[in-house]
Parts: structure tokens; sequence; C-alpha cells
């Protein structure tokens, strides 16, 4: 059996060059990689077909890593031991099995999303914090939506805080990064009904027919969705707010809206 490097120093290359894949998105665009922490994460990137460049593993792992398997999957990948110093400086949280990857990433288009009958999809304008897209993915994967198409991003889809926030979700979830008009023209295209969640001149939620083929469409906390997208609707929807404040967080409204899509199809089956 081939004998496993061992890292001891948070200053080799190898640990340099992970390092910066999880701080600059402008070194996951350049290298084509980025960072997958965590045993549960990396089996639904394996799983989703992508390929695994570098495991990391601690030396103090008390479970069986995915290194291995990956290793008897793909020769080609490089498997690396690390010192506990070392993987305390890399790792995000302590829970992970002390398991983190390097993985090649590629790019889904909309031409790549495969529709059902009557696809639900969750289309986000312009939302800039990683940990609230990773929820919303969470809560599309429960769901069983078809797409998550992210328009105008502000945050790429590797982002390691959008990933962990998604526990793997990004990878079980076909997620599309696009402009809006692009996704307007496709959800057109494809006569998928457009609404918009916006409180001006918008019926409740539950009043709002969602068994056909649909896009619910969300734009940030602070702004909401540009014109383009609400000229575009064919209906605008809101969720009652009965206390003080007149917004929820964006992936809170997610789950409540992708929810009612589930249980207006529920009923009708």
């Amino acid at each position: 059996m081939k004998e496993i490097e061992t890292i001891t120093s948070v200053h080799n290359p190898r640990i340099k060059q992970l390092l910066l894949l999880q701080q600059k998105s402008a070194e996951r665009r350049k290298t084509g990689l980025f960072v997958v922490e965590g045993q549960r994460e990396l089996q639904h990137c394996i799983d989703a077909g992508f390929e695994i460049d570098t495991v990391f593993e601690s030396q103090e792992s008390r479970v069986e890593s995915q290194g291995s398997r990956v290793e008897s999957r793909e020769s080609r990948v490089k498997r690396l031991k690390v010192s506990p110093a070392v993987y305390e400086r890399i790792a995000y949280r302590g829970s992970t099995e002390g398991v983190i990857a390097l993985v090649r990433s590629r790019s889904l288009t909309l031409a790549d999303v495969r529709l059902s009958d009557a696809p639900l999809i969750m289309v986000l304008e312009s939302v800039e914090k990683p940990g609230n897209l990773g929820a919303v993915l969470r809560s599309a994967d429960a769901a069983g939506v078809d797409a998550v198409i992210v328009c105008d991003p502000l945050t790429d889809l590797y982002n390691p805080n959008l990933i962990r926030s998604s526990i793997g979700a990004v990878f079980t979830v076909p997620c599309v990064a696009c402009s809006s008009e692009e996704c307007i023209a496709w959800l057109r295209s494809h006569g998928i009904q457009i609404l918009t969640a916006q409180l001006q001149d918008s019926s409740l939620y539950y009043d709002t027919a969602m068994t056909g083929a649909t896009a619910i469409v969300m734009g940030t906390e602070a702004t909401g969705l540009t014109d383009v997208w609400r000229q575009a609707a064919d209906a605008h929807i809101r969720i009652p707010m009965l206390g003080r404040l007149d917004s929820l967080n964006v992936s809170v409204s997610a789950a409540i809206l992708l929810y009612e899509a589930v249980r207006q199809r529920t009923i009708e089956h």
C-alpha cells in the first residue's frame, strides 16, 4: 500500500492553496477548484459526480474517512494526512469527521436543467449572503424543486459558507447562475408562470395557484426585487405580516412559499 504523506506545517504550499481557496472567490475561479469540508457534504459531492482532486484527512479522525472510498473510485485523487494542528487551522468547524477535499468546479447552464411535468423553480435575485443561499438550497432540496436559479449573483456558488450552510444541498439540487434577463426568457420559453414575492400590488400566497409549472422569485431582504422581475411577473404574492416588521429572512420566506406549492400539489394528487 502506498504510504500517505503527512503535512505538519501550515506553511506547506498545499495548505496555503487550500486556505486561499476558502477565502478568495478569485482563487476559486482561477484554479477551477473549491473546498468541501465534512463527510456528509463530501458524500453528496461524490454522488453528484464531481471530480475530487485532493483529500486531506486529520490524523485524529476516528471514523472511516471518505478518503479511502474516493481513492478506490478515482485513482487520480491525491490523499494526504494532516497533523491535528494543521487540521485545526484549515477546518471551519470541529465536527466534520476530519476530512476536507479540494474539488473541481463545474458550471450548470439553463440548458442543463431537466424539468419535470409540472416544474417548481426557485429563483433568487442578487442574494448576497452565502448563508442565506445555503439555507434556501436546503429548503429547495426538501421541497423537491427542479432547480434553483441565482440571478446576478453577488456570491459564487462554491463559497465555503454556502456549502456548509446548505449541508451539501448545493450538490443535490441543480443550481444555475445567470442574468435575470436570461432567466426570464428561459422561464417563458418553457411556459413556467412567474410569481414574484413582493409587498406591493400582491395577493396572499395561499390564494395563488402553484400546481402548474411555477417559478417563485425572491430578491434581497434590503431592496427586494428589481423592476425587471416585477414587470415580468404573472402574479405578485406576499406572506402576511402581522407584527410591526415588514420582512422575513429570505430563507424563511422561501421555505414558506415552496411548501405552499408542495401543499397544493399534494392536495391535487
